[in-house]
């Protein structure tokens, strides 16, 4: 197999994390005798940003953790030599000791320092969707419509990010775009289309999972920090009202893109491999005797050892539609070899009925191929009994989760996290008694949450320039451009700015930077205001590759499992057509709202 070859050089993240801390020694030292300005601090917060950008994209590559976790010690440095702030009052009048224990030691306090509420949240909600993911609910959905639409790939794959995109604003998209993923690619493999309609469903995900996602606030972390910066003026109601519209508006254009790409793909049912026609069963089988559940060609990649040679071949069969037992056939991998990796891709106990059954399929003797089915078709009954339990308890889990999200938005008091951790342990005892799954669900959900772990020195350090005053600068810049050029214009040129900055920088730090400018609005003007910038941090999430974690997501399974040599580049290159249609959608809408807003007013 060729060997994927990478340009990326790591620079070291422990040299740049104590550069860093000497550095913050040097300013914390010059800041007792010369008071620094906010001007230095705003520029210390912007380089941070800046630096994800150019160190996550280029050659010269620096871990993202190490970048944010050592350019805060600088800015709590500055912070700390400001002449003046609202916690330099504080601390003056109360002392250090009340200080910690306001913001330090207390839930609220570490919410308005870090989004303690909003990050446990989607914590549990990670852990939550990745229960829910092994019950192999999305599957099952997906080859019931493909049975039901004849083998169409087209109304199968609409449908299926139709689904997907209603659930993506409840249930995180981040976590839904994985599962969404692999589920259409199994199909457009199925359907032997081309690398590039493959290639372009996968990327379609990633608007699916984030513009269509904005319809409710719980799908999106963005949409979550504007509703914790702007609380109590940003609700669901607000959500229902602004955002909604441009979901369903989105979710239009993008159907009519896949129908441009998709249009005319097909699945031929009646020759469905036994493994693809009950892919539900046999990936939870792999979860539950593996704990792993692969692709055909990830498992072939992984077992590259035992394939040696013959790897790329049996990949492009993949990839030509051929089932894995049949393509290790043709390939004349030795038979051990193949009962082998047979039985670590779905159950030791199926490998010699699955590879008699492959052996006649390939030889074209399909009678005797479906009689070798028969013990695969009796333990996948068994598979199918439990993952029905399984599936019963994530539907259940539902129920304390939007319970306790109703309650929630009664009552503020309520931690939002609570919702999420109450679906996550109702869901988990739907497989509880099965480890290796239970492990599997709890890696992934780690593994996903831990891209996360960024953020918090970047909330910190946004937080720090909001006590620091910085903000009220911006907000009177924007009261400014509201009385001179009207708020249709300023909302459009927010929408563009967001869009712009979130497409080079993380759209979760764009939203806790910019939504902290309309505090001091007029309702109207922030709500329009703000449906303007969650619009924007969506769009230019999908742009680049490194906008959104969705993006990240997809561009790995491309540059991984479809194509190696696939660049940054060229995703902008076949992502910019959607985004300047949805562009154009959004702004109409806007301007929609504008003079709605004007003729009320």
């Amino acid at each position: 197999m060729r060997e994927q070859t990478s340009a990326v050089v790591m620079l070291s993240g422990r040299k740049f994390f104590f550069s860093c801390a000497m550095l913050a020694a040097v300013i914390l030292f010059i800041g007792r005798f010369v008071p620094l300005s906010i001007s230095l601090l705003a520029l210390e917060v912007f380089a941070t940003t800046l630096g994800l950008f150019f160190f996550g994209s280029f050659r010269y590559q620096i871990h993202k953790n190490a970048v944010t976790y050592g350019m805060v010690l600088i800015i709590i440095a500055t912070f700390c030599g400001l002449s003046s702030s609202q916690w330099h009052v504080e601390i003056a009048q109360r002392g250090w000791e009340r200080w910690a224990q306001d913001y330090l030691f207390s839930f609220h306090g570490l919410d308005e320092l870090i989004h303690a509420d909003t990050m446990l949240f989607i914590l549990g909600l990670t852990f939550f969707v990745a229960v829910i993911a092994q019950t192999r609910l999305l599957e099952g959905l997906t080859f019931f419509l493909l049975r039901r639409y004849r083998g169409a790939v087209l109304p199968t794959a609409l449908s299926v990010t139709a689904v997907v995109a209603f659930a993506s604003g409840i249930l995180d998209g981040v976590s839904m775009i994985g599962l969404t993923i692999r589920t259409l690619v199994i199909i457009m493999l199925l359907a032997a289309a081309p690398t590039a309609a493959i290639r372009y469903a996968v990327m379609v995900c990633t608007a699916v999972t984030t513009v269509c996602g904005i319809w409710l606030a719980y799908g999106e972390p963005p949409n979550l920090i504007m509703k914790a910066n702007l609380d109590p003026y940003i609700d669901n109601a607000f959500f229902l009202r602004y955002c909604a519209p441009i979901a369903i508006a989105s979710y239009l254009v993008i159907a009519w893109q896949l129908r441009r790409r998709l249009r005319g793909e097909h699945v031929n049912l009646e020759t469905m491999d036994v493994i693809d026609a009950n892919a539900e069963d046999v990936r939870f089988l792999q979860a539950m005797r593996h704990g792993e559940v692969l692709t055909p060609i990830e498992f072939v990649e992984n077992h590259a050892r035992d394939l040696g040679d013959k790897t790329d071949q049996v990949v492009e069969r993949l990839r030509e539609g051929e089932s894995l037992g049949v393509a290790l056939v043709r390939e004349e991998i030795p038979e051990s070899t193949r009962k082998q990796l047979l039985g670590r891709f779905v159950s030791e106990d199926l490998a010699e009925s699955l590879d008699r059954h492959y052996v006649l399929e390939a030889a074209g003797d399909h009678a005797g191929a479906l009689a070798a089915e028969r013990q695969v078709d009796d333990t996948l009954a068994a598979s199918a009994r439990r993952r029905k339990v399984a599936q019963r308890f994530g539907a259940l889990a539902l129920i304390p989760f939007i319970g306790m999200l109703v309650w929630h938005g009664l009552d503020h008091r309520v931690p939002l996290f609570l919702a999420s951790f109450a679906g996550f342990i109702v869901a988990l005892l739907g497989i509880a008694k099965i480890p290796k799954m239970r492990a599997l669900s709890l890696r992934e959900a780690s593994h996903e949450y831990a891209e996360y772990y960024f953020l918090f020195p970047l909330f910190l350090s946004i937080t720090l320039l909001t006590k620091a005053g910085f903000f009220d600068q911006v907000q009177n810049l924007i009261r400014y451009g509201t009385e001179s050029l009207g708020p249709s214009h300023v909302a459009f040129g927010q929408f563009v700015g967001s869009s712009l900055l979130s497409a080079i920088l993380d759209n979760n730090v764009v939203a806790d930077f910019a939504s902290r400018a309309l505090h001091g609005l007029p309702i109207d003007i922030m709500h329009l205001f703000a449906m303007a910038q969650i619009a924007g941090y969506a769009l230019g999430g999908c742009w680049t590759h490194i906008g959104s974690a969705q993006s990240v997501v997809a561009y790995a399974f491309i540059r991984r499992d479809i194509d190696q040599d696939y660049t940054p580049v060229q995703w902008i290159k076949e992502m910019t057509p959607i985004i300047l249609q949805l562009l154009l959608v959004i702004t109409v809408l806007i301007y929609v709202e504008g003079a709605l807003f004007s003729w009320l007013s």
